[in-house]
């Protein structure tokens, strides 16, 4: 509410303030009014200032920011359902998904490039999602799920039970996905704090190569001992979405469906914790129940992510840094958008794999370490390397 208060002046006049709450606008009049009514205060309509507006106007532009994000999902769907060994046009891609009347194309489309294409999709939004948490959680701008070895640990479990369990199937080892990618994430985060200092990010990141080079020697060990399993885990190893089924979509759903309600869950929760841990109490944040829900939805998202396509990186490390370009700081925003624009990453690299060396084609987990490592050393080398 506005309010003007008089006080009396020199020369029989008043000088009256405008006092508006929320604001910091001051408005000084002088107004020639009787003694008697000197002390008086009276309300002025309340005036509205440019705040509102400009936060609206920048919501909005978010908003359609996102939007237009989801139009180029859409389009690199497209792009991933029509390219291939065979190239089918986009129209007969559509029209497999819609209007389908038996042809080849259209029975190639369905078969093999949609649940090729609808596990990319999932992929993407589950390791998008875990790289923004990790990053928001731990404040490092180098958290990845692939830097902090947690694809590494899962990939280790699902050896030892393929190696020496014989287990056979993404139902029958996601478990053990779950429980590597755990252990690994508390292991680097031991080994990075270590001593005096801080877990800075410099040293998580060296914590999970060393972490991730014991188990990559350890994971080399099992296959050597159990050469039957090479051939079954060799493609799961190097990070493909080729020959997957449909079913393994739908097996792993469930885990990243709760993971991702977690990861969504706590943007606010987040927004709080970034100004600080007293501070992020006073605003009614619970650091202690943040951090465990975070870990508990970053163990769902990794690890059903490395049970159904295996050790993907650079994925979660390069997409938030984006999100975070195009809307600022703000987790409400940061990890929607990092859930749609990971999948058009990871989704537009397999395309790219497919298209570089035709008609064989390039593994998605390779073509995204190519991209992703110029990222990776650019951050490493940045000057801002402790801030997030």
């Amino acid at each position: 509410m506005t309010v003007v208060i008089l006080s009396r002046g020199a020369g029989g006049s008043t000088k009256g303030a405008a006092l508006i709450a929320g604001t910091t606008k001051v408005r000084l009049t002088s107004l020639p009014v009787s003694q008697s009514t000197a002390s008086e205060i009276r309300p002025v309509p309340p005036t509205e200032t440019p705040a509102g507006p400009a936060r609206r106007r920048s919501t909005a532009a978010k908003a359609l920011g996102l939007v237009a994000c989801l139009g180029a999902l859409a389009v690199v769907l497209l792009l991933s359902l029509a390219i291939g060994a065979k190239s089918i046009p986009p129209h007969s891609a559509f029209d497999a998904l819609f209007h389908f009347n038996g042809s080849d194309d259209e029975l190639v489309v369905r078969q093999q490039r949609l649940p090729r294409t609808g596990l990319g999709l999932e992929v993407g939004v589950a390791l998008g999602l875990a790289g923004a948490l990790m990053q928001a959680l731990t404040r490092n701008p180098l958290a990845d799920p692939g830097i902090l070895g947690v694809n590494s640990g899962a990939s280790a479990a699902v050896a030892v039970a393929i190696g020496f369990l014989g287990l056979n199937g993404t139902l029958s080892y996601i478990w053990f996905a779950f429980a590597g990618a755990a252990l690994v994430s508390v292991v680097v985060y031991v080994l990075g704090s270590a001593g005096r200092t801080a877990a800075t990010p410099v040293r998580l990141a060296l914590a999970g190569t060393a972490v991730t080079a014991a188990l990559t020697a350890f994971t080399s060990a099992v296959l050597l001992l159990e050469p039957d399993t090479f051939d079954q885990f060799r493609y799961w190893n190097v990070g493909s979405v080729v020959g997957r089924d449909a079913s393994v979509i739908w097996q792993v759903m469930p885990f990243v469906a709760v993971g991702a309600a977690l990861a969504l869950g706590l943007s606010r929760s987040l927004n709080a914790l970034a100004l600080g841990e007293d501070s992020g109490r006073a605003l009614g944040a619970r650091p202690g129940r943040t951090r465990a829900l975070g870990a508990l939805a970053v163990t769902l998202l990794c690890g059903a992510a490395t049970a159904a396509v295996g050790p993907i990186g650079f994925i979660g490390l390069v997409v938030p840094h984006l999100a975070r370009f195009l809307t600022g700081p703000d987790q409400r925003w940061v990890l929607p958008y990092s859930a749609v624009l990971a999948p058009v990453l990871l989704v537009g690299s397999d395309v790219l794999g497919r298209v570089v060396a035709r008609p064989g084609e390039v593994e998605v987990g390779i073509v995204t370490a190519f991209l992703g490592a110029p990222v990776f050393i650019a951050l490493a080398r940045s000057g801002r390397i402790s801030q997030l």
